[in-house]
C-alpha cells in the first residue's frame, strides 16, 4: 500500500508539473529585462506598465468586463430558474429538455460558435457586443443549471414544506429557505461563469463584429505577430485572475448545507 501510494503520489506531482510548469515559466518571464522572451536578462516591471498605457488593451479589456458581466447576469437568472424546474416541478419530456440543455456542454466550441454566428446572420441581426453577450450566455446557461441542481439535490424539501406549513406563499417559502440555501451553489456558478466568459475565444471569436474586440481576440492579434514580454505579462494576469475565481468558486460551492 506504501509503494501504491508514493506512486500515485509522483504521478499526481508528475501531472501538475505537466500542466502548470509552463504557466510558471510565462509568469516568471512576464518580468523579463529583455525585449526577447527566450533571454533572460533581469528583472523588471516594465512590461506591465506597457499594458497600463496601452488604450487599445484597456478598451479590450473593459469590452471583456462588460460581456462577462451582462452574460453572466443573463445566464445565472435563466440557470437558476431552469434548475429549480428541472429539480422541483418534473414534468413529460424533461428527459430531452435536459439534453438538448447540456447540449452546448457536450458539442465542440467551434461547432456553437458557427452556429450561433449562423443564427445572428440569419435574423439579420448585427455582429457586436450583444451578440458575443449572447454567445456566452448559450453555454454558460447550462453550466449553472448543474451546479445549482447539484446543489439542489441536496437540500431537504421538508423545509420548504414546512415554511409553506406556516402560512408561507410558494414565492415566500423559496425566498427565505430555499434561495438562501442555494446561495452558495448560485455564487459559485457565477464566479465560474464570469472566468469563463471572460477567457473564452472560440465563441467570441466567431460572434464579434467590428469595435467588439475583447481581452482574448487582442491576445491573439498580439500573438500572431511576435511573442513578447508583454503579452507574457497580460497572459500573468489572466491566469491568476481566472486561477482566483475557479478557486473562489469551489471555495463556495463545498461549503455545507445547513438549515
Amino acid at each position: 500500500m506504501s509503494r501504491r501510494r508514493t506512486w500515485l503520489l509522483a504521478a499526481s506531482l508528475g501531472n501538475l508539473l505537466f500542466l502548470y510548469a509552463p504557466v510558471a515559466v510565462l509568469i516568471v518571464f512576464s518580468f523579463n529585462a529583455s525585449r526577447l522572451s527566450a533571454t533572460w536578462q533581469g528583472f523588471t516591471l516594465q512590461w506591465y506598465r506597457v499594458l497600463a498605457e496601452d488604450e487599445a488593451l484597456l478598451a479590450a479589456v473593459q469590452n471583456s468586463l462588460l460581456v462577462g458581466l451582462a452574460s453572466t447576469v443573463i445566464a445565472t437568472v435563466l440557470g437558476v430558474c431552469a434548475a429549480v424546474a428541472l429539480e422541483r416541478c418534473p414534468f413529460r419530456g424533461q428527459r430531452v429538455v435536459e439534453g438538448v440543455l447540456l447540449l452546448p456542454l457536450v458539442i465542440p466550441e467551434v461547432m456553437l460558435g458557427v452556429a450561433l454566428m449562423l443564427f445572428f446572420v440569419s435574423i439579420q441581426l448585427p455582429l457586436s457586443l450583444v451578440t458575443v453577450t449572447i454567445g456566452h450566455a448559450a453555454f454558460n446557461v447550462p453550466i449553472v443549471v448543474v451546479i445549482v441542481r447539484a446543489r439542489l439535490r441536496k437540500l431537504d424539501p421538508a423545509l420548504e414544506e414546512a415554511a409553506r406549513d406556516l402560512g408561507a406563499s410558494a414565492w415566500q417559502a423559496f425566498r427565505c429557505v430555499t434561495l438562501p440555501l442555494l446561495m452558495p451553489a448560485i455564487l459559485g456558478a457565477t464566479l465560474l461563469a464570469f472566468t469563463i466568459s471572460l477567457d473564452d475565444f472560440i465563441v467570441t471569436f466567431f460572434t464579434a463584429g467590428p469595435g467588439a474586440t475583447t481581452l482574448p481576440l487582442k491576445v491573439y492579434s498580439m500573438v500572431k505577430s511576435t511573442v513578447t514580454p508583454e503579452i507574457n505579462a497580460l497572459s500573468a494576469i489572466l491566469v491568476l485572475v481566472s486561477m482566483a475565481l475557479v478557486g473562489a468558486s469551489l471555495v463556495l460551492q463545498r461549503k455545507p448545507v445547513r438549515a
